[in-house]
């Protein structure tokens, strides 16, 4: 009887490994596919130019592309279209480097 039960926990066990082995292997994957498309038309680019405009204002003074995706918890391609967008409504200024309200 003790010889089951042991027999028993022991695959147990290699099906709870099997299974965490697989579970890993599956959280691995979306991580590379991680990168979503970026959807290009007026409404978002209006929306990405809508969060520079904030990021910059609440910041106060010029900054480079990183630190406004950053401070806009947007991707860097985000941060691009929404400054081509303020930039062609005469709204931002070049800084050198950075980018400033106007």
């Amino acid at each position: 009887m003790a010889e089951k039960k042991a027999t028993a926990k022991k695959a147990t066990e290699t099906k709870v490994a099997a299974a965490k082995k697989t579970t890993v292997k599956k959280a691995a994957a979306p991580k590379a596919a991680a990168k979503a498309v970026l959807a290009i038309n007026a409404e978002n680019v209006g929306f990405k130019a809508g969060d520079v405009y904030q990021a910059l204002a609440a910041a106060g003074k010029a900054l480079t592309v990183k630190e406004i995706a950053k401070a806009a918890k947007i991707s860097e391609e985000e941060t691009l279209l929404g400054l081509g967008w303020l930039f062609k409504e005469g709204k931002l200024a070049n800084d050198g480097e950075k980018v400033t309200l106007a």
